[in-house]
This record gives structure tokens, sequence and C-alpha cells, in this order.
């Protein structure tokens, strides 16, 4: 009797602990995490950055979190408040998690695709390095965005809301559905892009240590234009170059440190699917998937701030023109006459 008195006390306290990581959490994140990506999308269309392939996906994958914060984070939000119409609208819930898993995808696969221009705008290779353009940037955005959304299209058949057998009340209709999201978050989502991102960022880092060994002079070249670059214009260059790679190298750190545990939590979602579980182990995994969940939405609303201390002078620099030039349009428009 004691034993069944003391579980009921647990449950009730981590499910009183869940409620307020829904409640109160992602209120911060939404909150950050908005104002600095709107905050990254004015820095990297400064005309400083918005030439450089590796500023645009910086740009688009901001873009991308963005839309991840408002389809994720604020729909959980009302979920602690016990407000969220996607747990009882059907079609609210399938264009929820299509629109949050297409975009979290994006932002993932970008950034992977940013270490690739990285490793090919390092390399000691002309060739390579020829390859880090605007048009291939643009051109891996487009098909990104594209299969992005072709992975995800089956939401609208396999997902339905008012499931009360599952970890989410918004939640795959079938065993094989839930399977399919589990297995698709974990790979495709979180592991293969992040995979991705430590071997190209250990290329990147052997690039820059060959070339520093062999001492290759700087190609006058500009990545995103081909065109010849002044010699004045060289030292300016290279140090964006340097500065961007530094600012990825930190974001696809962070990226995977607060991603893993919820696709490791997935895959072992899947593996432990079939067997019964306590009362107590239930309550355990939807307090984890909660935590879990939150870590993810925080690599969404990180960039900003990863940015801004990792970026020094290149991109605070972006930054400050842009406030300055919206500071300008609103003075103008307050002083113009009516």
């Amino acid at each position: 009797m004691s034993s069944n008195s003391s579980d009921a006390v647990l449950i009730a306290t981590l499910a009183a602990t869940s409620t307020q990581i829904n409640r109160y959490m992602p209120i911060i994140i939404f909150l950050f995490g908005t104002i600095g990506n709107l905050l990254n999308c004015l820095a990297l269309s400064q005309r400083t950055l918005r030439s450089n392939p590796c500023a645009l996906l910086f740009l688009t994958s901001s873009i991308a979190s963005l839309i991840t914060l408002i389809s994720g984070v604020g729909v959980r939000f009302l979920t602690g408040w016990s407000a969220d119409l996607t747990e009882t609208i059907d079609f609210l819930c399938q264009i929820r998690f299509f629109v949050l898993s297409t975009s979290r995808t994006i932002a993932f696969w970008l950034i992977a695709l940013a270490m690739v221009d990285r490793w090919l705008s390092s390399s000691i290779d002309v060739h390579r390095r020829q390859m880090s353009t605007l048009k291939n940037a643009q051109r891996g955005i487009i098909f990104i965005i594209i299969l992005s959304s072709l992975a995800h299209a089956h939401y609208f058949y396999c997902f339905e809301a008012n499931r009360q057998s599952t970890s989410q009340k918004c939640y795959g209709k079938t065993t094989l559905c839930r399977f399919v999201y589990d297995l698709e978050f974990a790979l495709v989502t979180v592991l293969i892009p992040s995979f991705l991102m430590i071997i190209f960022g250990l290329l990147t880092v052997f690039n820059v240590h060959r070339s520093a060994m062999r001492r290759v002079r700087p190609v006058a070249t500009i990545s995103v234009t081909q065109r010849s670059v002044p010699n004045e214009r060289l030292p300016r260059v290279k140090k964006i170059e340097h500065q961007l790679r530094v600012m990825l190298c930190v974001q696809t750190t962070l990226v995977i440190l607060f991603s893993l545990p919820q696709a490791i939590f997935s895959l072992y979602t899947l593996i432990s699917q079939g067997g019964t579980k306590s009362p107590v182990t239930n309550i355990i995994s939807v307090l984890l998937l909660n935590l879990f969940v939150q870590f993810t939405y925080i690599t969404n609303g990180m960039p900003f701030y990863v940015y801004t201390l990792s970026g020094r002078t290149v991109f605070r620099k972006a930054l400050f023109d842009g406030l300055r030039d919206v500071f300008r349009k609103m003075t103008c428009r307050c002083s113009s006459p009516n």
C-alpha cells in the first residue's frame, strides 16, 4: 500500500514538473530566440555579408529557425496552459507538425551545408574553392527545402489529434507512423547532418592547417562572384572568411550537443516499443521528452548569441549597421511632413 502511495506521489510530482517545463521554458526560448533570429536576419542581410555563400546559408537557416520557434515553441507554450488546439483538431495537428519538422530539418541541413561550403572555401585546390559560390548556395537551399518538404508530406496522413495512449496527444495514429516519425527525426533531422558537420568540420580544420603549413598564398577571387579582388581588399575578405568559419564551428558544436539527447531518446523509444511499462516509467519518459524537446528548440534560438560572441567585429559591425539603417528610416518617417 505504501509502495503504491509513494508511486502516486512521485507520478504527481513528475507530472507537475513536466507541466512547469512546458509552461515556462518555452517563454524564455521563444522570447530570446525570436528576437535573436530577427536580429540575425537584419545583420546577415547587410551588404558586407549578403554576398558570401556561408552568410546566405546562415540567413536562410535563421529564417527556418524562426518558423520552427513559432510552430514549435509557441504552440508548446499553449500546451502548458491547456490551450493547444493542435491537440484536438486533426488539420491543425497535421499542419503544425509538417511545418515544424520541415523547418527544423531545413535549419539543421543548412548548417551542415554551410560547413561543406567552409570546407570548399578553405581548400588549397582552386577548383574546390571556385565551387564556393552564391549560386551554388542558392541551389543547395532550394534542393534542401524541396527534399525536406517531400520527406514530411506523409504527416498529413499519419498524424491525428486526441491521441490518448501516446506521449503526445497530437501524434502518429499507427505504430508504423510513430516509428517513421521517430526514426526520421533521429536520423534525417539530427544524426545524419550532425555526422556531416563533424566530418566536414574536421576536413575544414585540416585544410586550414595544411594551408598554414604550406603557406599558400590567398587566391585573389571572391567565391560568390568569381571576380578579381583588389589587393587592398584581400585582408578584409580573408577576415570575413575566418570569422564565419569560427562562428560556424561554435554553432555546430552547440547544435550537436543540444540536439543529440532527443535523437537518442527517439531511438530508445523505437527500441522499447511494444514492452509493458509502469506508470512511473511512462511519466519519466514524458518528462524527459519535454526536457529534450526544449533542448532541441534552444538550438534554433541561440545562433544570434553564438554569432555575436564568436563573430567578433565582422558580425557585430553588420548588426550595428543594420540597426543604424532601421533607426535612420524610422527617424526619417517620423520627421517627414504628413
